[in-house]
């Protein structure tokens, strides 16, 4: 393979795994956000507690976060096949990235929205705040700086997750790492698109600390 063609590989191989994370990111980020804040508010001695919503939430989030990744992949494949039109390829691959991802996140974003002060949140009750306004303007706000860094771990463990999809046809460097790299023994290719992953990593873990720290101090 020359210089030229691993390069394009390579720059494929990066798209697709953003085709993948990205858009996983934001819809597992949106589909979690719900859950957690839901398990949070229905926990005991919380704002709204109710023990059955509370156990219902709870058993969807620790099942979604047991169930192996490559488990998860054949289970949902039938519903990848209905919403994209096959169970092969980087968008398919959102399908089963999203599904695993979110009720991880939705654990994190529970345990963040436990640090809010409760004395912020004794302030919005004794101003009348209604249990929208008391999520909306402090419970979502106050949390804001531990929501954004577990945003940034759900992203890290997209990668991780990618790798794994585009290792069993969902594309991306993960696909070309085993399919080009270790299968026909062209190690470069593996190193390379090891260091890319580890760039696309290390470079959105620097982002979300930045921006986690920026807004802690606003």
């Amino acid at each position: 393979m020359t210089g030229e063609q691993m390069l394009s590989l390579l720059g494929q191989g990066t798209l697709d795994t953003l085709v993948m994370v990205l858009p996983s990111l934001v819809l597992a980020t949106l589909l979690g956000l719900p859950l957690g804040v839901g398990a949070y508010l229905t926990a005991p001695g919380s704002l709204r507690p109710n023990p059955a919503v509370n156990k219902v939430l709870g058993a969807i989030i620790d099942m979604g976060r047991s169930l192996p990744f490559i488990i998860m992949l054949v289970i949902v494949t039938p519903l990848t096949k209905l919403l994209t039109g096959t169970s092969i390829g980087p968008i398919a691959a959102i399908v089963p990235l999203t599904i695993a991802a979110a009720p991880f996140v939705a654990r994190l974003f529970e345990t963040s929205l436990r640090e809010v002060a409760k004395g912020k949140i004794d302030a919005g009750e004794v101003m009348g705040a209604s249990l929208w306004q008391l999520i909306w303007h402090v419970l979502l706000p106050e949390a804001l700086p531990s929501l954004v860094s577990n945003v940034t771990v759900l992203y890290v463990s997209l990668i991780s997750y990618s790798a794994m999809a585009g290792a069993i046809g969902g594309g991306g460097l993960g696909d070309i790492a085993m399919r080009y790299g270790y299968q026909r023994n062209e190690w470069t290719i593996t190193y390379i698109a090891v260091v890319i992953l580890l760039v696309l990593t290390m470079g959105m873990q620097w982002v979300g600390d930045r921006c986690a720290r920026a807004l802690a101090h606003r």
